[in-house]
């Protein structure tokens, strides 16, 4: 993702995007301390970044142009299991390594397209239609040179690299920016008077294994394009949703609960398809003037069908009594999720919690 904590707080606040705006706890009110955790493109462009001190931050950009919000982790969170959403949607096999990043094996993929540059156009504009946020993408044969792609176009870029084209590709590229390098293996490389990937490649292996170990022969392999890590598939989903970003404000109940409908018919084919059912209903509004709702009720017994998915979710739209608004986002998300082989007794209990953001 593109500075993923950063970019969702613009989407939640438009008025940013002109700013130079940073994720960080303020400095100003925390004795001098805290760590900047996303800087936007923005503030990035006067020297500040992921992991700098906030103070020293703060200290780089024009005060009339300095926006300084705290981290909203449970928000970024949900976006984030949002999007690893469309990610199974693509494949089984994915690896999640934060929030904002992740590896996909497509080679064979649930869109059944053996072109790997669609199936990166159609992950980029999914995302993009249904979060408002971008993302960019590294096409390769390996996970190190797809993770060096990644970064290469950055924002809402897509790099492909190709197995012969592998080493030049690594060439111009300094050390700082190679995956797996750290800053105490820098300056000794640095010390070294090696500064580049051209420079690197010009060692021999029993340089690299001597130098550095076991991690030498890895960087060794990794700057000759050679990588045999799989992707580990560790996702654990704890939540399966749909929501829709529309175009035209939504104002009359008919047609909010209509799209209610497709959307609770969705999540429950998701359902089905994971072969998964959930406690916990979930539904997200967003109105004209960008406040977001969020309204769950949670069960004792199992949710799964699209008919008690929408019912549910119509209850608690009405509950709400937001009937004078419009509407610009719907979503509805069943969390609590076990296999369909876990099973209760119900009791007819449930209890609803708010939620404004």
């Amino acid at each position: 993702m593109d500075a993923f904590f950063a970019s969702v707080e613009e989407r939640e606040h438009p008025e940013y995007k002109k700013k130079c705006l940073l994720v960080a706890p303020d400095p100003r009110k925390n004795n001098h301390h805290g760590v900047v955790t996303t800087a936007n493109y923005n503030a990035r462009k006067y020297g500040a970044h992921s992991a700098m001190p906030a103070q020293q931050a703060i200290e780089l950009i024009p005060k009339e142009k300095l926006v300084i919000v705290p981290p909203n982790f449970e928000l970024y969170r949900s976006t984030s299991e949002y999007i690893h959403n469309i990610f199974g949607e693509v494949t089984e096999t994915y690896q999640s390594v934060a929030l904002d990043e992740a590896y996909l094996d497509v080679t064979e993929n649930k869109l059944h397209e053996t072109n790997i540059i669609k199936v990166a156009n159609y992950i980029q504009q999914r995302i993009v239609k249904e979060t408002r946020l971008t993302c960019s993408v590294g096409i390769s044969y390996n996970k190190f040179l797809a993770k060096m792609a990644s970064d290469y176009r950055k924002p809402f870029g897509r790099t492909i690299i190709l197995g012969e084209y592998a080493e030049d590709f690594l060439k111009p590229i300094p050390i700082e920016k190679f995956n797996g390098i750290g800053k105490t293996t820098q300056q000794r490389l640095h010390d070294m008077n090696i500064f580049n990937g051209e420079d690197l490649q010009n060692l021999d292996q029993d340089t690299f294994i001597q130098t550095f170990g076991k991690m030498g022969y890895v960087m060794f392999r990794r700057v000759h394009g050679i990588d045999d890590s799989p992707v580990e598939s560790n996702r654990v989903r704890k939540s399966i949703g749909r929501e829709r970003t529309y175009n035209r404000n939504i104002v009359y109940d008919a047609d909010i609960k209509q799209q209610l409908k497709k959307l609770a018919n969705m999540v429950s084919q998701d359902l089905k398809k994971r072969r998964q059912h959930g406690k916990t209903v979930v539904l997200k509004l967003r109105n004209s003037d960008f406040e977001t709702i969020t309204k769950r009720m949670t069960f004792q017994d199992y949710v799964q069908g699209e008919a008690e998915i929408y019912q549910i979710a119509c209850d608690i739209y009405d509950k709400l009594d937001i009937h004078d608004q419009k509407i610009r986002l719907l979503g509805i998300t069943l969390t609590n999720l076990d296999p369909l082989s876990y099973e209760e007794v119900s009791l007819k209990l449930f209890s609803s919690e708010d939620k404004n953001e």
